[in-house]
C-alpha cells in the first residue's frame, strides 16, 4: 500500500472462514495478513507477555506464522474485529479526553458562541485547552495540569471496522471524531501496561452537547469503532491522516488531521496519569481504550451528516482505513424500572 509505514509491527484480529478467532501480523506490503500460531486474540498475547516477561513486540517476532491471507478480502467479508477485546466486555473500559487539539477546542468554543453570542466570555472549553498548552506537557517525573475526561462505555459499545454505527432514535445528531486511541491492560500488581495504539472513531452527538455543555456526558454515550490495526511500540511524535464522509459513493467532506504529541496540548503520559491515578482503573486484568482527542471534525465545518453516510479515517501510521456507516436506529421508547 503506497504511503503506509511498513517498518512497524501491526496486528489485526479477525475471524477465519470457519468462524474461529485469530490474530495476525500485517505483512510488509500492507496487503497480507500472517496468522500467528498458538494465539487467537491480542488479549491472549498480552497475557502471555505478562506471564513470561517478554515484551509484546519480541513475543510476536518469536511466534511462528502461517500462510499469508489476502487482507482486503478479509475486510470485504466483514471478518475483521476490533483490535482488542475482553471475554467479559464489562471489563473493557472505553474513555477519553477532548480539547487536546486546536481543532476540537475551536469547534467547541464555536458551539459556546452560537449559544451565548460572539461577545460571551471565553468558554470553559477554550480555557481548559489553554491550560493544557500551559501545563499539559510536564517535565519528566512531574505531574502536569489536569485535562478534560469522559466515559464512553464498556466493550459492548465498540463495533468492528466495517460494521454500522447506530444513531439512536433519541440522538439529535451523529458525527465522527477521528482520534488515536491508546490500548492498555492492567497487570497482576495493578500496573497499567500499554499494549499499543489504534485509530478510533469517537462517534458523538455534538448538537446535544451544544445545548448545554453539561450534556457532554450524555453526548458521548454512543457506539464507537476501533481499528482495524493495532500498532505496537511507541507512537510517532507526528501522525498525519485524513477523515472523510462518503455519501452515495461520493466524498462529500474530506479534511486532513495532525495528531501525535507534537500536535497535542498534553503529553500522552500526562493523559495516562490522570486516567490511571484512580485505583478503580487499576484493577488487575481490566482492559482500557483511551481516546486522545480529535483535530478535525465535520461538524466544525457545518457539515450535516445523514443516515447511511460512511465515515473513513485513514493514516499511513495505521495502515488500512477505519470505515463505518452510520445507520438510523429505532424510535426511542420509554424505559421503565420495576421493583423486585
Amino acid at each position: 500500500m503506497v504511503g503506509v509505514e511498513t517498518s512497524r509491527t501491526r496486528l489485526v484480529q479477525y475471524k477465519s472462514e470457519a468462524g474461529e478467532r485469530r490474530v495476525a501480523v500485517v505483512g510488509a506490503d500492507g496487503e497480507t495478513l500472517l496468522p500467528l500460531q498458538g494465539f487467537s486474540t491480542v488479549h491472549e498475547l498480552a497475557l502471555r507477555s505478562l506471564e513470561t516477561g517478554t515484551g509484546l513486540e519480541a513475543l510476536v517476532a518469536a511466534t511462528s506464522r502461517e500462510a499469508a491471507l489476502d487482507y482486503e478480502a478479509v475486510l470485504a467479508a466483514g471478518r475483521v474485529l476490533p483490535p482488542l477485546d475482553h471475554p467479559e466486555p464489562a471489563r473493557f473500559l472505553i474513555t477519553g479526553t477532548g480539547l487536546t487539539h486546536t481543532g476540537s477546542a475551536t469547534a467547541r468554543n464555536r458551539m459556546h458562541m452560537d449559544t451565548h453570542g460572539p461577545d460571551a466570555i471565553e468558554s470553559d472549553s477554550m480555557k481548559i485547552y489553554r491550560m493544557g498548552l500551559d501545563g499539559g506537557k510536564p517535565a519528566e517525573g512531574e505531574i502536569g495540569i489536569q485535562p478534560e475526561w469522559f466515559f464512553k462505555g464498556v466493550g459492548t459499545c465498540v463495533v468492528p471496522p466495517g460494521a454500522p454505527l447506530d444513531l439512536p432514535g433519541f440522538a439529535l445528531a451523529g458525527a465522527e471524531e477521528a482520534e488515536i486511541v491508546g490500548l492498555y491492560i492492567v497487570d497482576a500488581a495493578g500496573q497499567p501496561r500499554r499494549i499499543g495504539f489504534t485509530l478510533g472513531n469517537d462517534f458523538s452527538d455534538h448538537i446535544t452537547e451544544g445545548k448545554n455543555y453539561l450534556y457532554l456526558a450524555h453526548s458521548k454515550l454512543r457506539e464507537c469503532s476501533l481499528g482495524p490495526e493495532l500498532l505496537l511500540g511507541e507512537l510517532p511524535q507526528e501522525v498525519t491522516g485524513n477523515v472523510r464522509i462518503i455519501r452515495d459513493g461520493k466524498v462529500v467532506w474530506d479534511e486532513s488531521f495532525l495528531s501525535g504529541e507534537s500536535h497535542m496540548s498534553h503529553s500522552i503520559g500526562n493523559l495516562e496519569h490522570y486516567h490511571f491515578r484512580y485505583p478503580m482503573f487499576r484493577r488487575p486484568g481490566d482492559l482500557h481504550a483511551y481516546f486522545f482527542g480529535a483535530d478535525a471534525m465535520s461538524y466544525a465545518s457545518n457539515m450535516k451528516t445523514e443516515a447511511n453516510d460512511e465515515f473513513e479515517i485513514v493514516s499511513p501510521t495505521f495502515g488500512k482505513p477505519l470505515r463505518n456507516r452510520m445507520v438510523a436506529g429505532t424510535e426511542e421508547k420509554l424505559v421503565t424500572v420495576t421493583p423486585l
